[in-house]
């Protein structure tokens, strides 16, 4: 009899879940369906010992219960190179920690792990900086530490948008239009004075009436519906997070040749699961930590996107 797949999750604590929309759920209900064996850590759990990554894991089971949706089993210490598929659900923010993590993570890679996003890749592919190495995809995009140069990019395009570079679920993110007397302080807390680096994009209106859509890459092949998040009229940012409104649609045209320019190269990088977010026809972040909307997509059209990740997982443990 063969042995059960192991999984390891690294993860955000699971009790603070939001049961009927977190994706790395689905995954591991998925994951169990499949008769893989389930085991659980939170960043604090990793270590690397004389060049070994371990992690403190817990045995887990998951079920599809919204008031009661895991339970924990033994707890044991073990090398994360032995383990199959190790599983990085860590959402950002992208700081120091997370960097620390994507080593010990590696070190488990070169053991033997199939880990799940490609460690080197989740350092290498800034959510947002990244979108540079795809400059035919993106509207105007300035990264910078100069405030003045912001203020030069503003005057040009009219009405930007200003993030840093670490966030997620909109945190930060600031729509600053011409004539604006707060622009100065954005930019300031942004930077920090010009300490740090803030990204600044030309504002793309048709996020107002049709959102800032996530098209999944699933080892680089889109799934074929895309997530609208549609922000409400007391806001600006297309983030479920911030009150966004999900609403699936079918891949356009100009969805799938962008997926055709980006894909590729996330599957060379070994990216299985990765998002991109296009407004008005241009990519805006390439979300590669911890892409999210599966559910919602899968309620609203039935496209699967974790079944075929499970496939996808499953083609690459058996050509090893």
């Amino acid at each position: 009899m063969a042995r059960a797949v192991q999984l390891v999750v690294v993860m955000d604590p699971i009790e603070r879940i939001k049961y009927a929309k977190d994706t790395t759920l689905a995954m591991l209900l998925a994951a169990q369906a499949r008769g893989w064996s389930l085991h659980y850590a939170n960043l604090g759990d990793l270590c690397l010992r004389d060049g070994v990554a371990e992690a403190r894991t817990r045995t887990l089971s998951v079920r599809a219960d919204e008031r009661d949706w895991y339970s924990f089993g033994s707890e044991q210490t073990q090398k994360l190179g032995d383990a199959d598929v190790v599983l990085m659900r860590k959402d950002p923010p992208f700081d120091t920690e997370y960097i620390y993590a994507s080593y010990i993570l590696e070190r488990a890679q070169l053991a033997g792990a199939l880990v799940i996003n490609r460690p080197r890749g989740l350092r290498d592919m800034n959510e947002k900086v990244y979108t540079a190495w795809f400059p035919e995809c993106c509207a105007p995009t300035l990264v910078t530490r100069d405030m003045a140069a912001m203020a030069v990019f503003a005057a040009l395009h009219g009405t930007v948008v200003c993030k840093p570079l670490e966030g997620m679920g909109g945190h930060s993110i600031f729509v600053v239009v011409p004539g604006d007397k707060n622009t100065n302080v954005v930019f300031e807390t942004l930077t920090n004075y010009g300490q740090r680096f803030a990204i600044v994009q030309k504002y793309l209106p048709e996020i107002a009436a049709t959102g800032d859509a996530r098209v999944l890459l699933i080892d680089g092949e889109p799934l074929p519906f895309a997530l609208a998040r549609i922000p409400s009229p007391a806001d600006n940012r297309g983030n479920l997070a911030a009150g966004a409104k999900a609403v699936a649609r079918p891949l356009s045209e100009r969805d799938r040749w962008l997926a055709s320019q980006i894909g590729p190269a996330m599957r060379a990088a070994g990216m299985l699961f990765v998002g991109i977010d296009v407004i008005g026809g241009f990519v805006t972040e390439i979300n590669v930590t911890s892409p999210t909307g599966v559910r919602e997509l899968l309620k609203q059209t039935g496209a699967d996107a974790v079944e075929l990740l499970i496939q996808a997982i499953e083609r690459r443990l058996a050509s090893r």
